[in-house]
């Protein structure tokens, strides 16, 4: 849910972070030490997420918009009544869309039509980034915008909305500021040992 570093920053020297998991302390725990030298997957160009991001922003505005109109907003809806709810059917697009995103993002719409359409347009990044954050944050919007899915199913005013304009925040500072929310919760679990990494997958601590 960039094209530098997960904050949009680039180092003084001009050279983007291709790992922006990885730690940058020495003397960091045994676990963190090992994550850091193991292998890393092949680099993305930090644009493809950025367009995901956009076209997802779009969606989820769309969702959120339609769930102010509809039965998400008012008590004493039946359950045929919140299933029907456009906002509703939009967002759950949106959040399969997100399991496909960190399920086969080699295969997600959104990263082939980058590669397809835009990608031959623009000039040969200087960089390539680590897929991993931004796989991650595919992760946090699911769980994000499946939260307030269930909630409104079950019949809990509100939830569908505010759980679309959460998701919508994180992918609107992603798409315009470079800004990777999700990018950043992946360092912060991955610096205090709540995950790790294999061959380039993320596991549990």
């Amino acid at each position: 849910m960039g094209a530098t570093s997960c904050d949009g920053r680039a180092p003084a020297d001009g050279r983007r972070v291709y790992a922006r998991g990885r730690p940058h302390r020495q003397g960091r725990q045994t676990t963190l030490a090992q994550q850091s030298s193991a292998p890393r997957p092949a680099g993305i160009d930090p644009r493809g997420p950025r367009f995901a991001a956009a076209i997802t922003a779009v969606l989820i505005l769309l969702g959120t918009f339609l769930a102010l109109l509809g039965p998400a907003v008012r008590t004493g809806t039946t359950l045929a009544e919140r299933i029907a709810d456009p906002g509703f059917l939009v967002l759950l697009a949106v959040d399969l869309l997100f399991v496909w995103g960190f399920a086969s993002p080699h295969t997600a719409p959104w990263g082939v039509l980058f590669r397809t359409a835009v990608r031959p347009r623009l000039a040969p990044p200087s960089e390539l980034e680590d897929p991993r954050p931004p796989r991650f944050a595919q992760i946090v919007g699911f769980v994000v915008v499946t939260i307030g899915i269930v909630l409104h199913v079950v019949g809990v005013p509100w939830a569908l909305p505010v759980a679309g304009a959460a998701a919508f925040i994180a992918a609107f500072l992603n798409a315009v500021f470079a800004f990777c929310l999700g990018c950043q919760i992946y360092l912060l679990l991955l610096r205090a040992g709540l995950i790790r990494t294999r061959g380039g997958a993320l596991v549990g601590a």
